[in-house]
């Protein structure tokens, strides 16, 4: 009868085998969670800088609806529905001149730092704009 033949003793497989490396995976994990956490807040900003272009966009197109149809004040119904269509974290200059017979709208907004309400980014401001005939009677 023969006897099996034993695995012989190389790195790591001491008396204690695997268990020598018990808590790496601890060390691993703390040293890459700060970079997980950084590019989960990159991502996300990413993600408000773009929901910041499609309310500009829509906020623009409602100010010149609005702008088009007003009776007397247009200047002051353009920057009425801009304000309405923006939710309130979100802070926009508005501007409704009347260029012929046309009412342009261009709505510039700042995008918010991670958390909407809380700070803007100074050096990115969204710009949307639309365009509108002037309806008349």
């Amino acid at each position: 009868m023969r006897e099996a033949a034993r695995p012989r003793a190389g790195p790591g497989r001491g008396r204690r085998g695997w268990r020598d490396d018990r808590g790496a995976v601890m060390v691993e994990f703390a040293g890459i969670f700060p970079l997980i956490l950084i590019m989960m807040a990159a991502i996300w900003q990413c993600i408000l800088i773009g929901y910041t272009y499609s309310l500009a966009g829509n906020a623009a197109d409602e100010a010149a609806r609005a702008a088009a149809a007003a009776d007397g004040d247009a200047e002051g119904a353009c920057a009425a529905a801009a304000n309405e269509s923006l939710p309130g974290a979100w802070d926009a200059e508005v501007s409704c001149p009347l260029e012929g017979g046309t009412r342009v709208v261009t709505l510039d907004v700042k995008v918010p730092v991670l958390f909407p309400g809380a700070f803007n980014l100074p050096a990115l401001t969204v710009t949307g704009t639309s365009a509108t005939p002037e309806e008349g009677p």
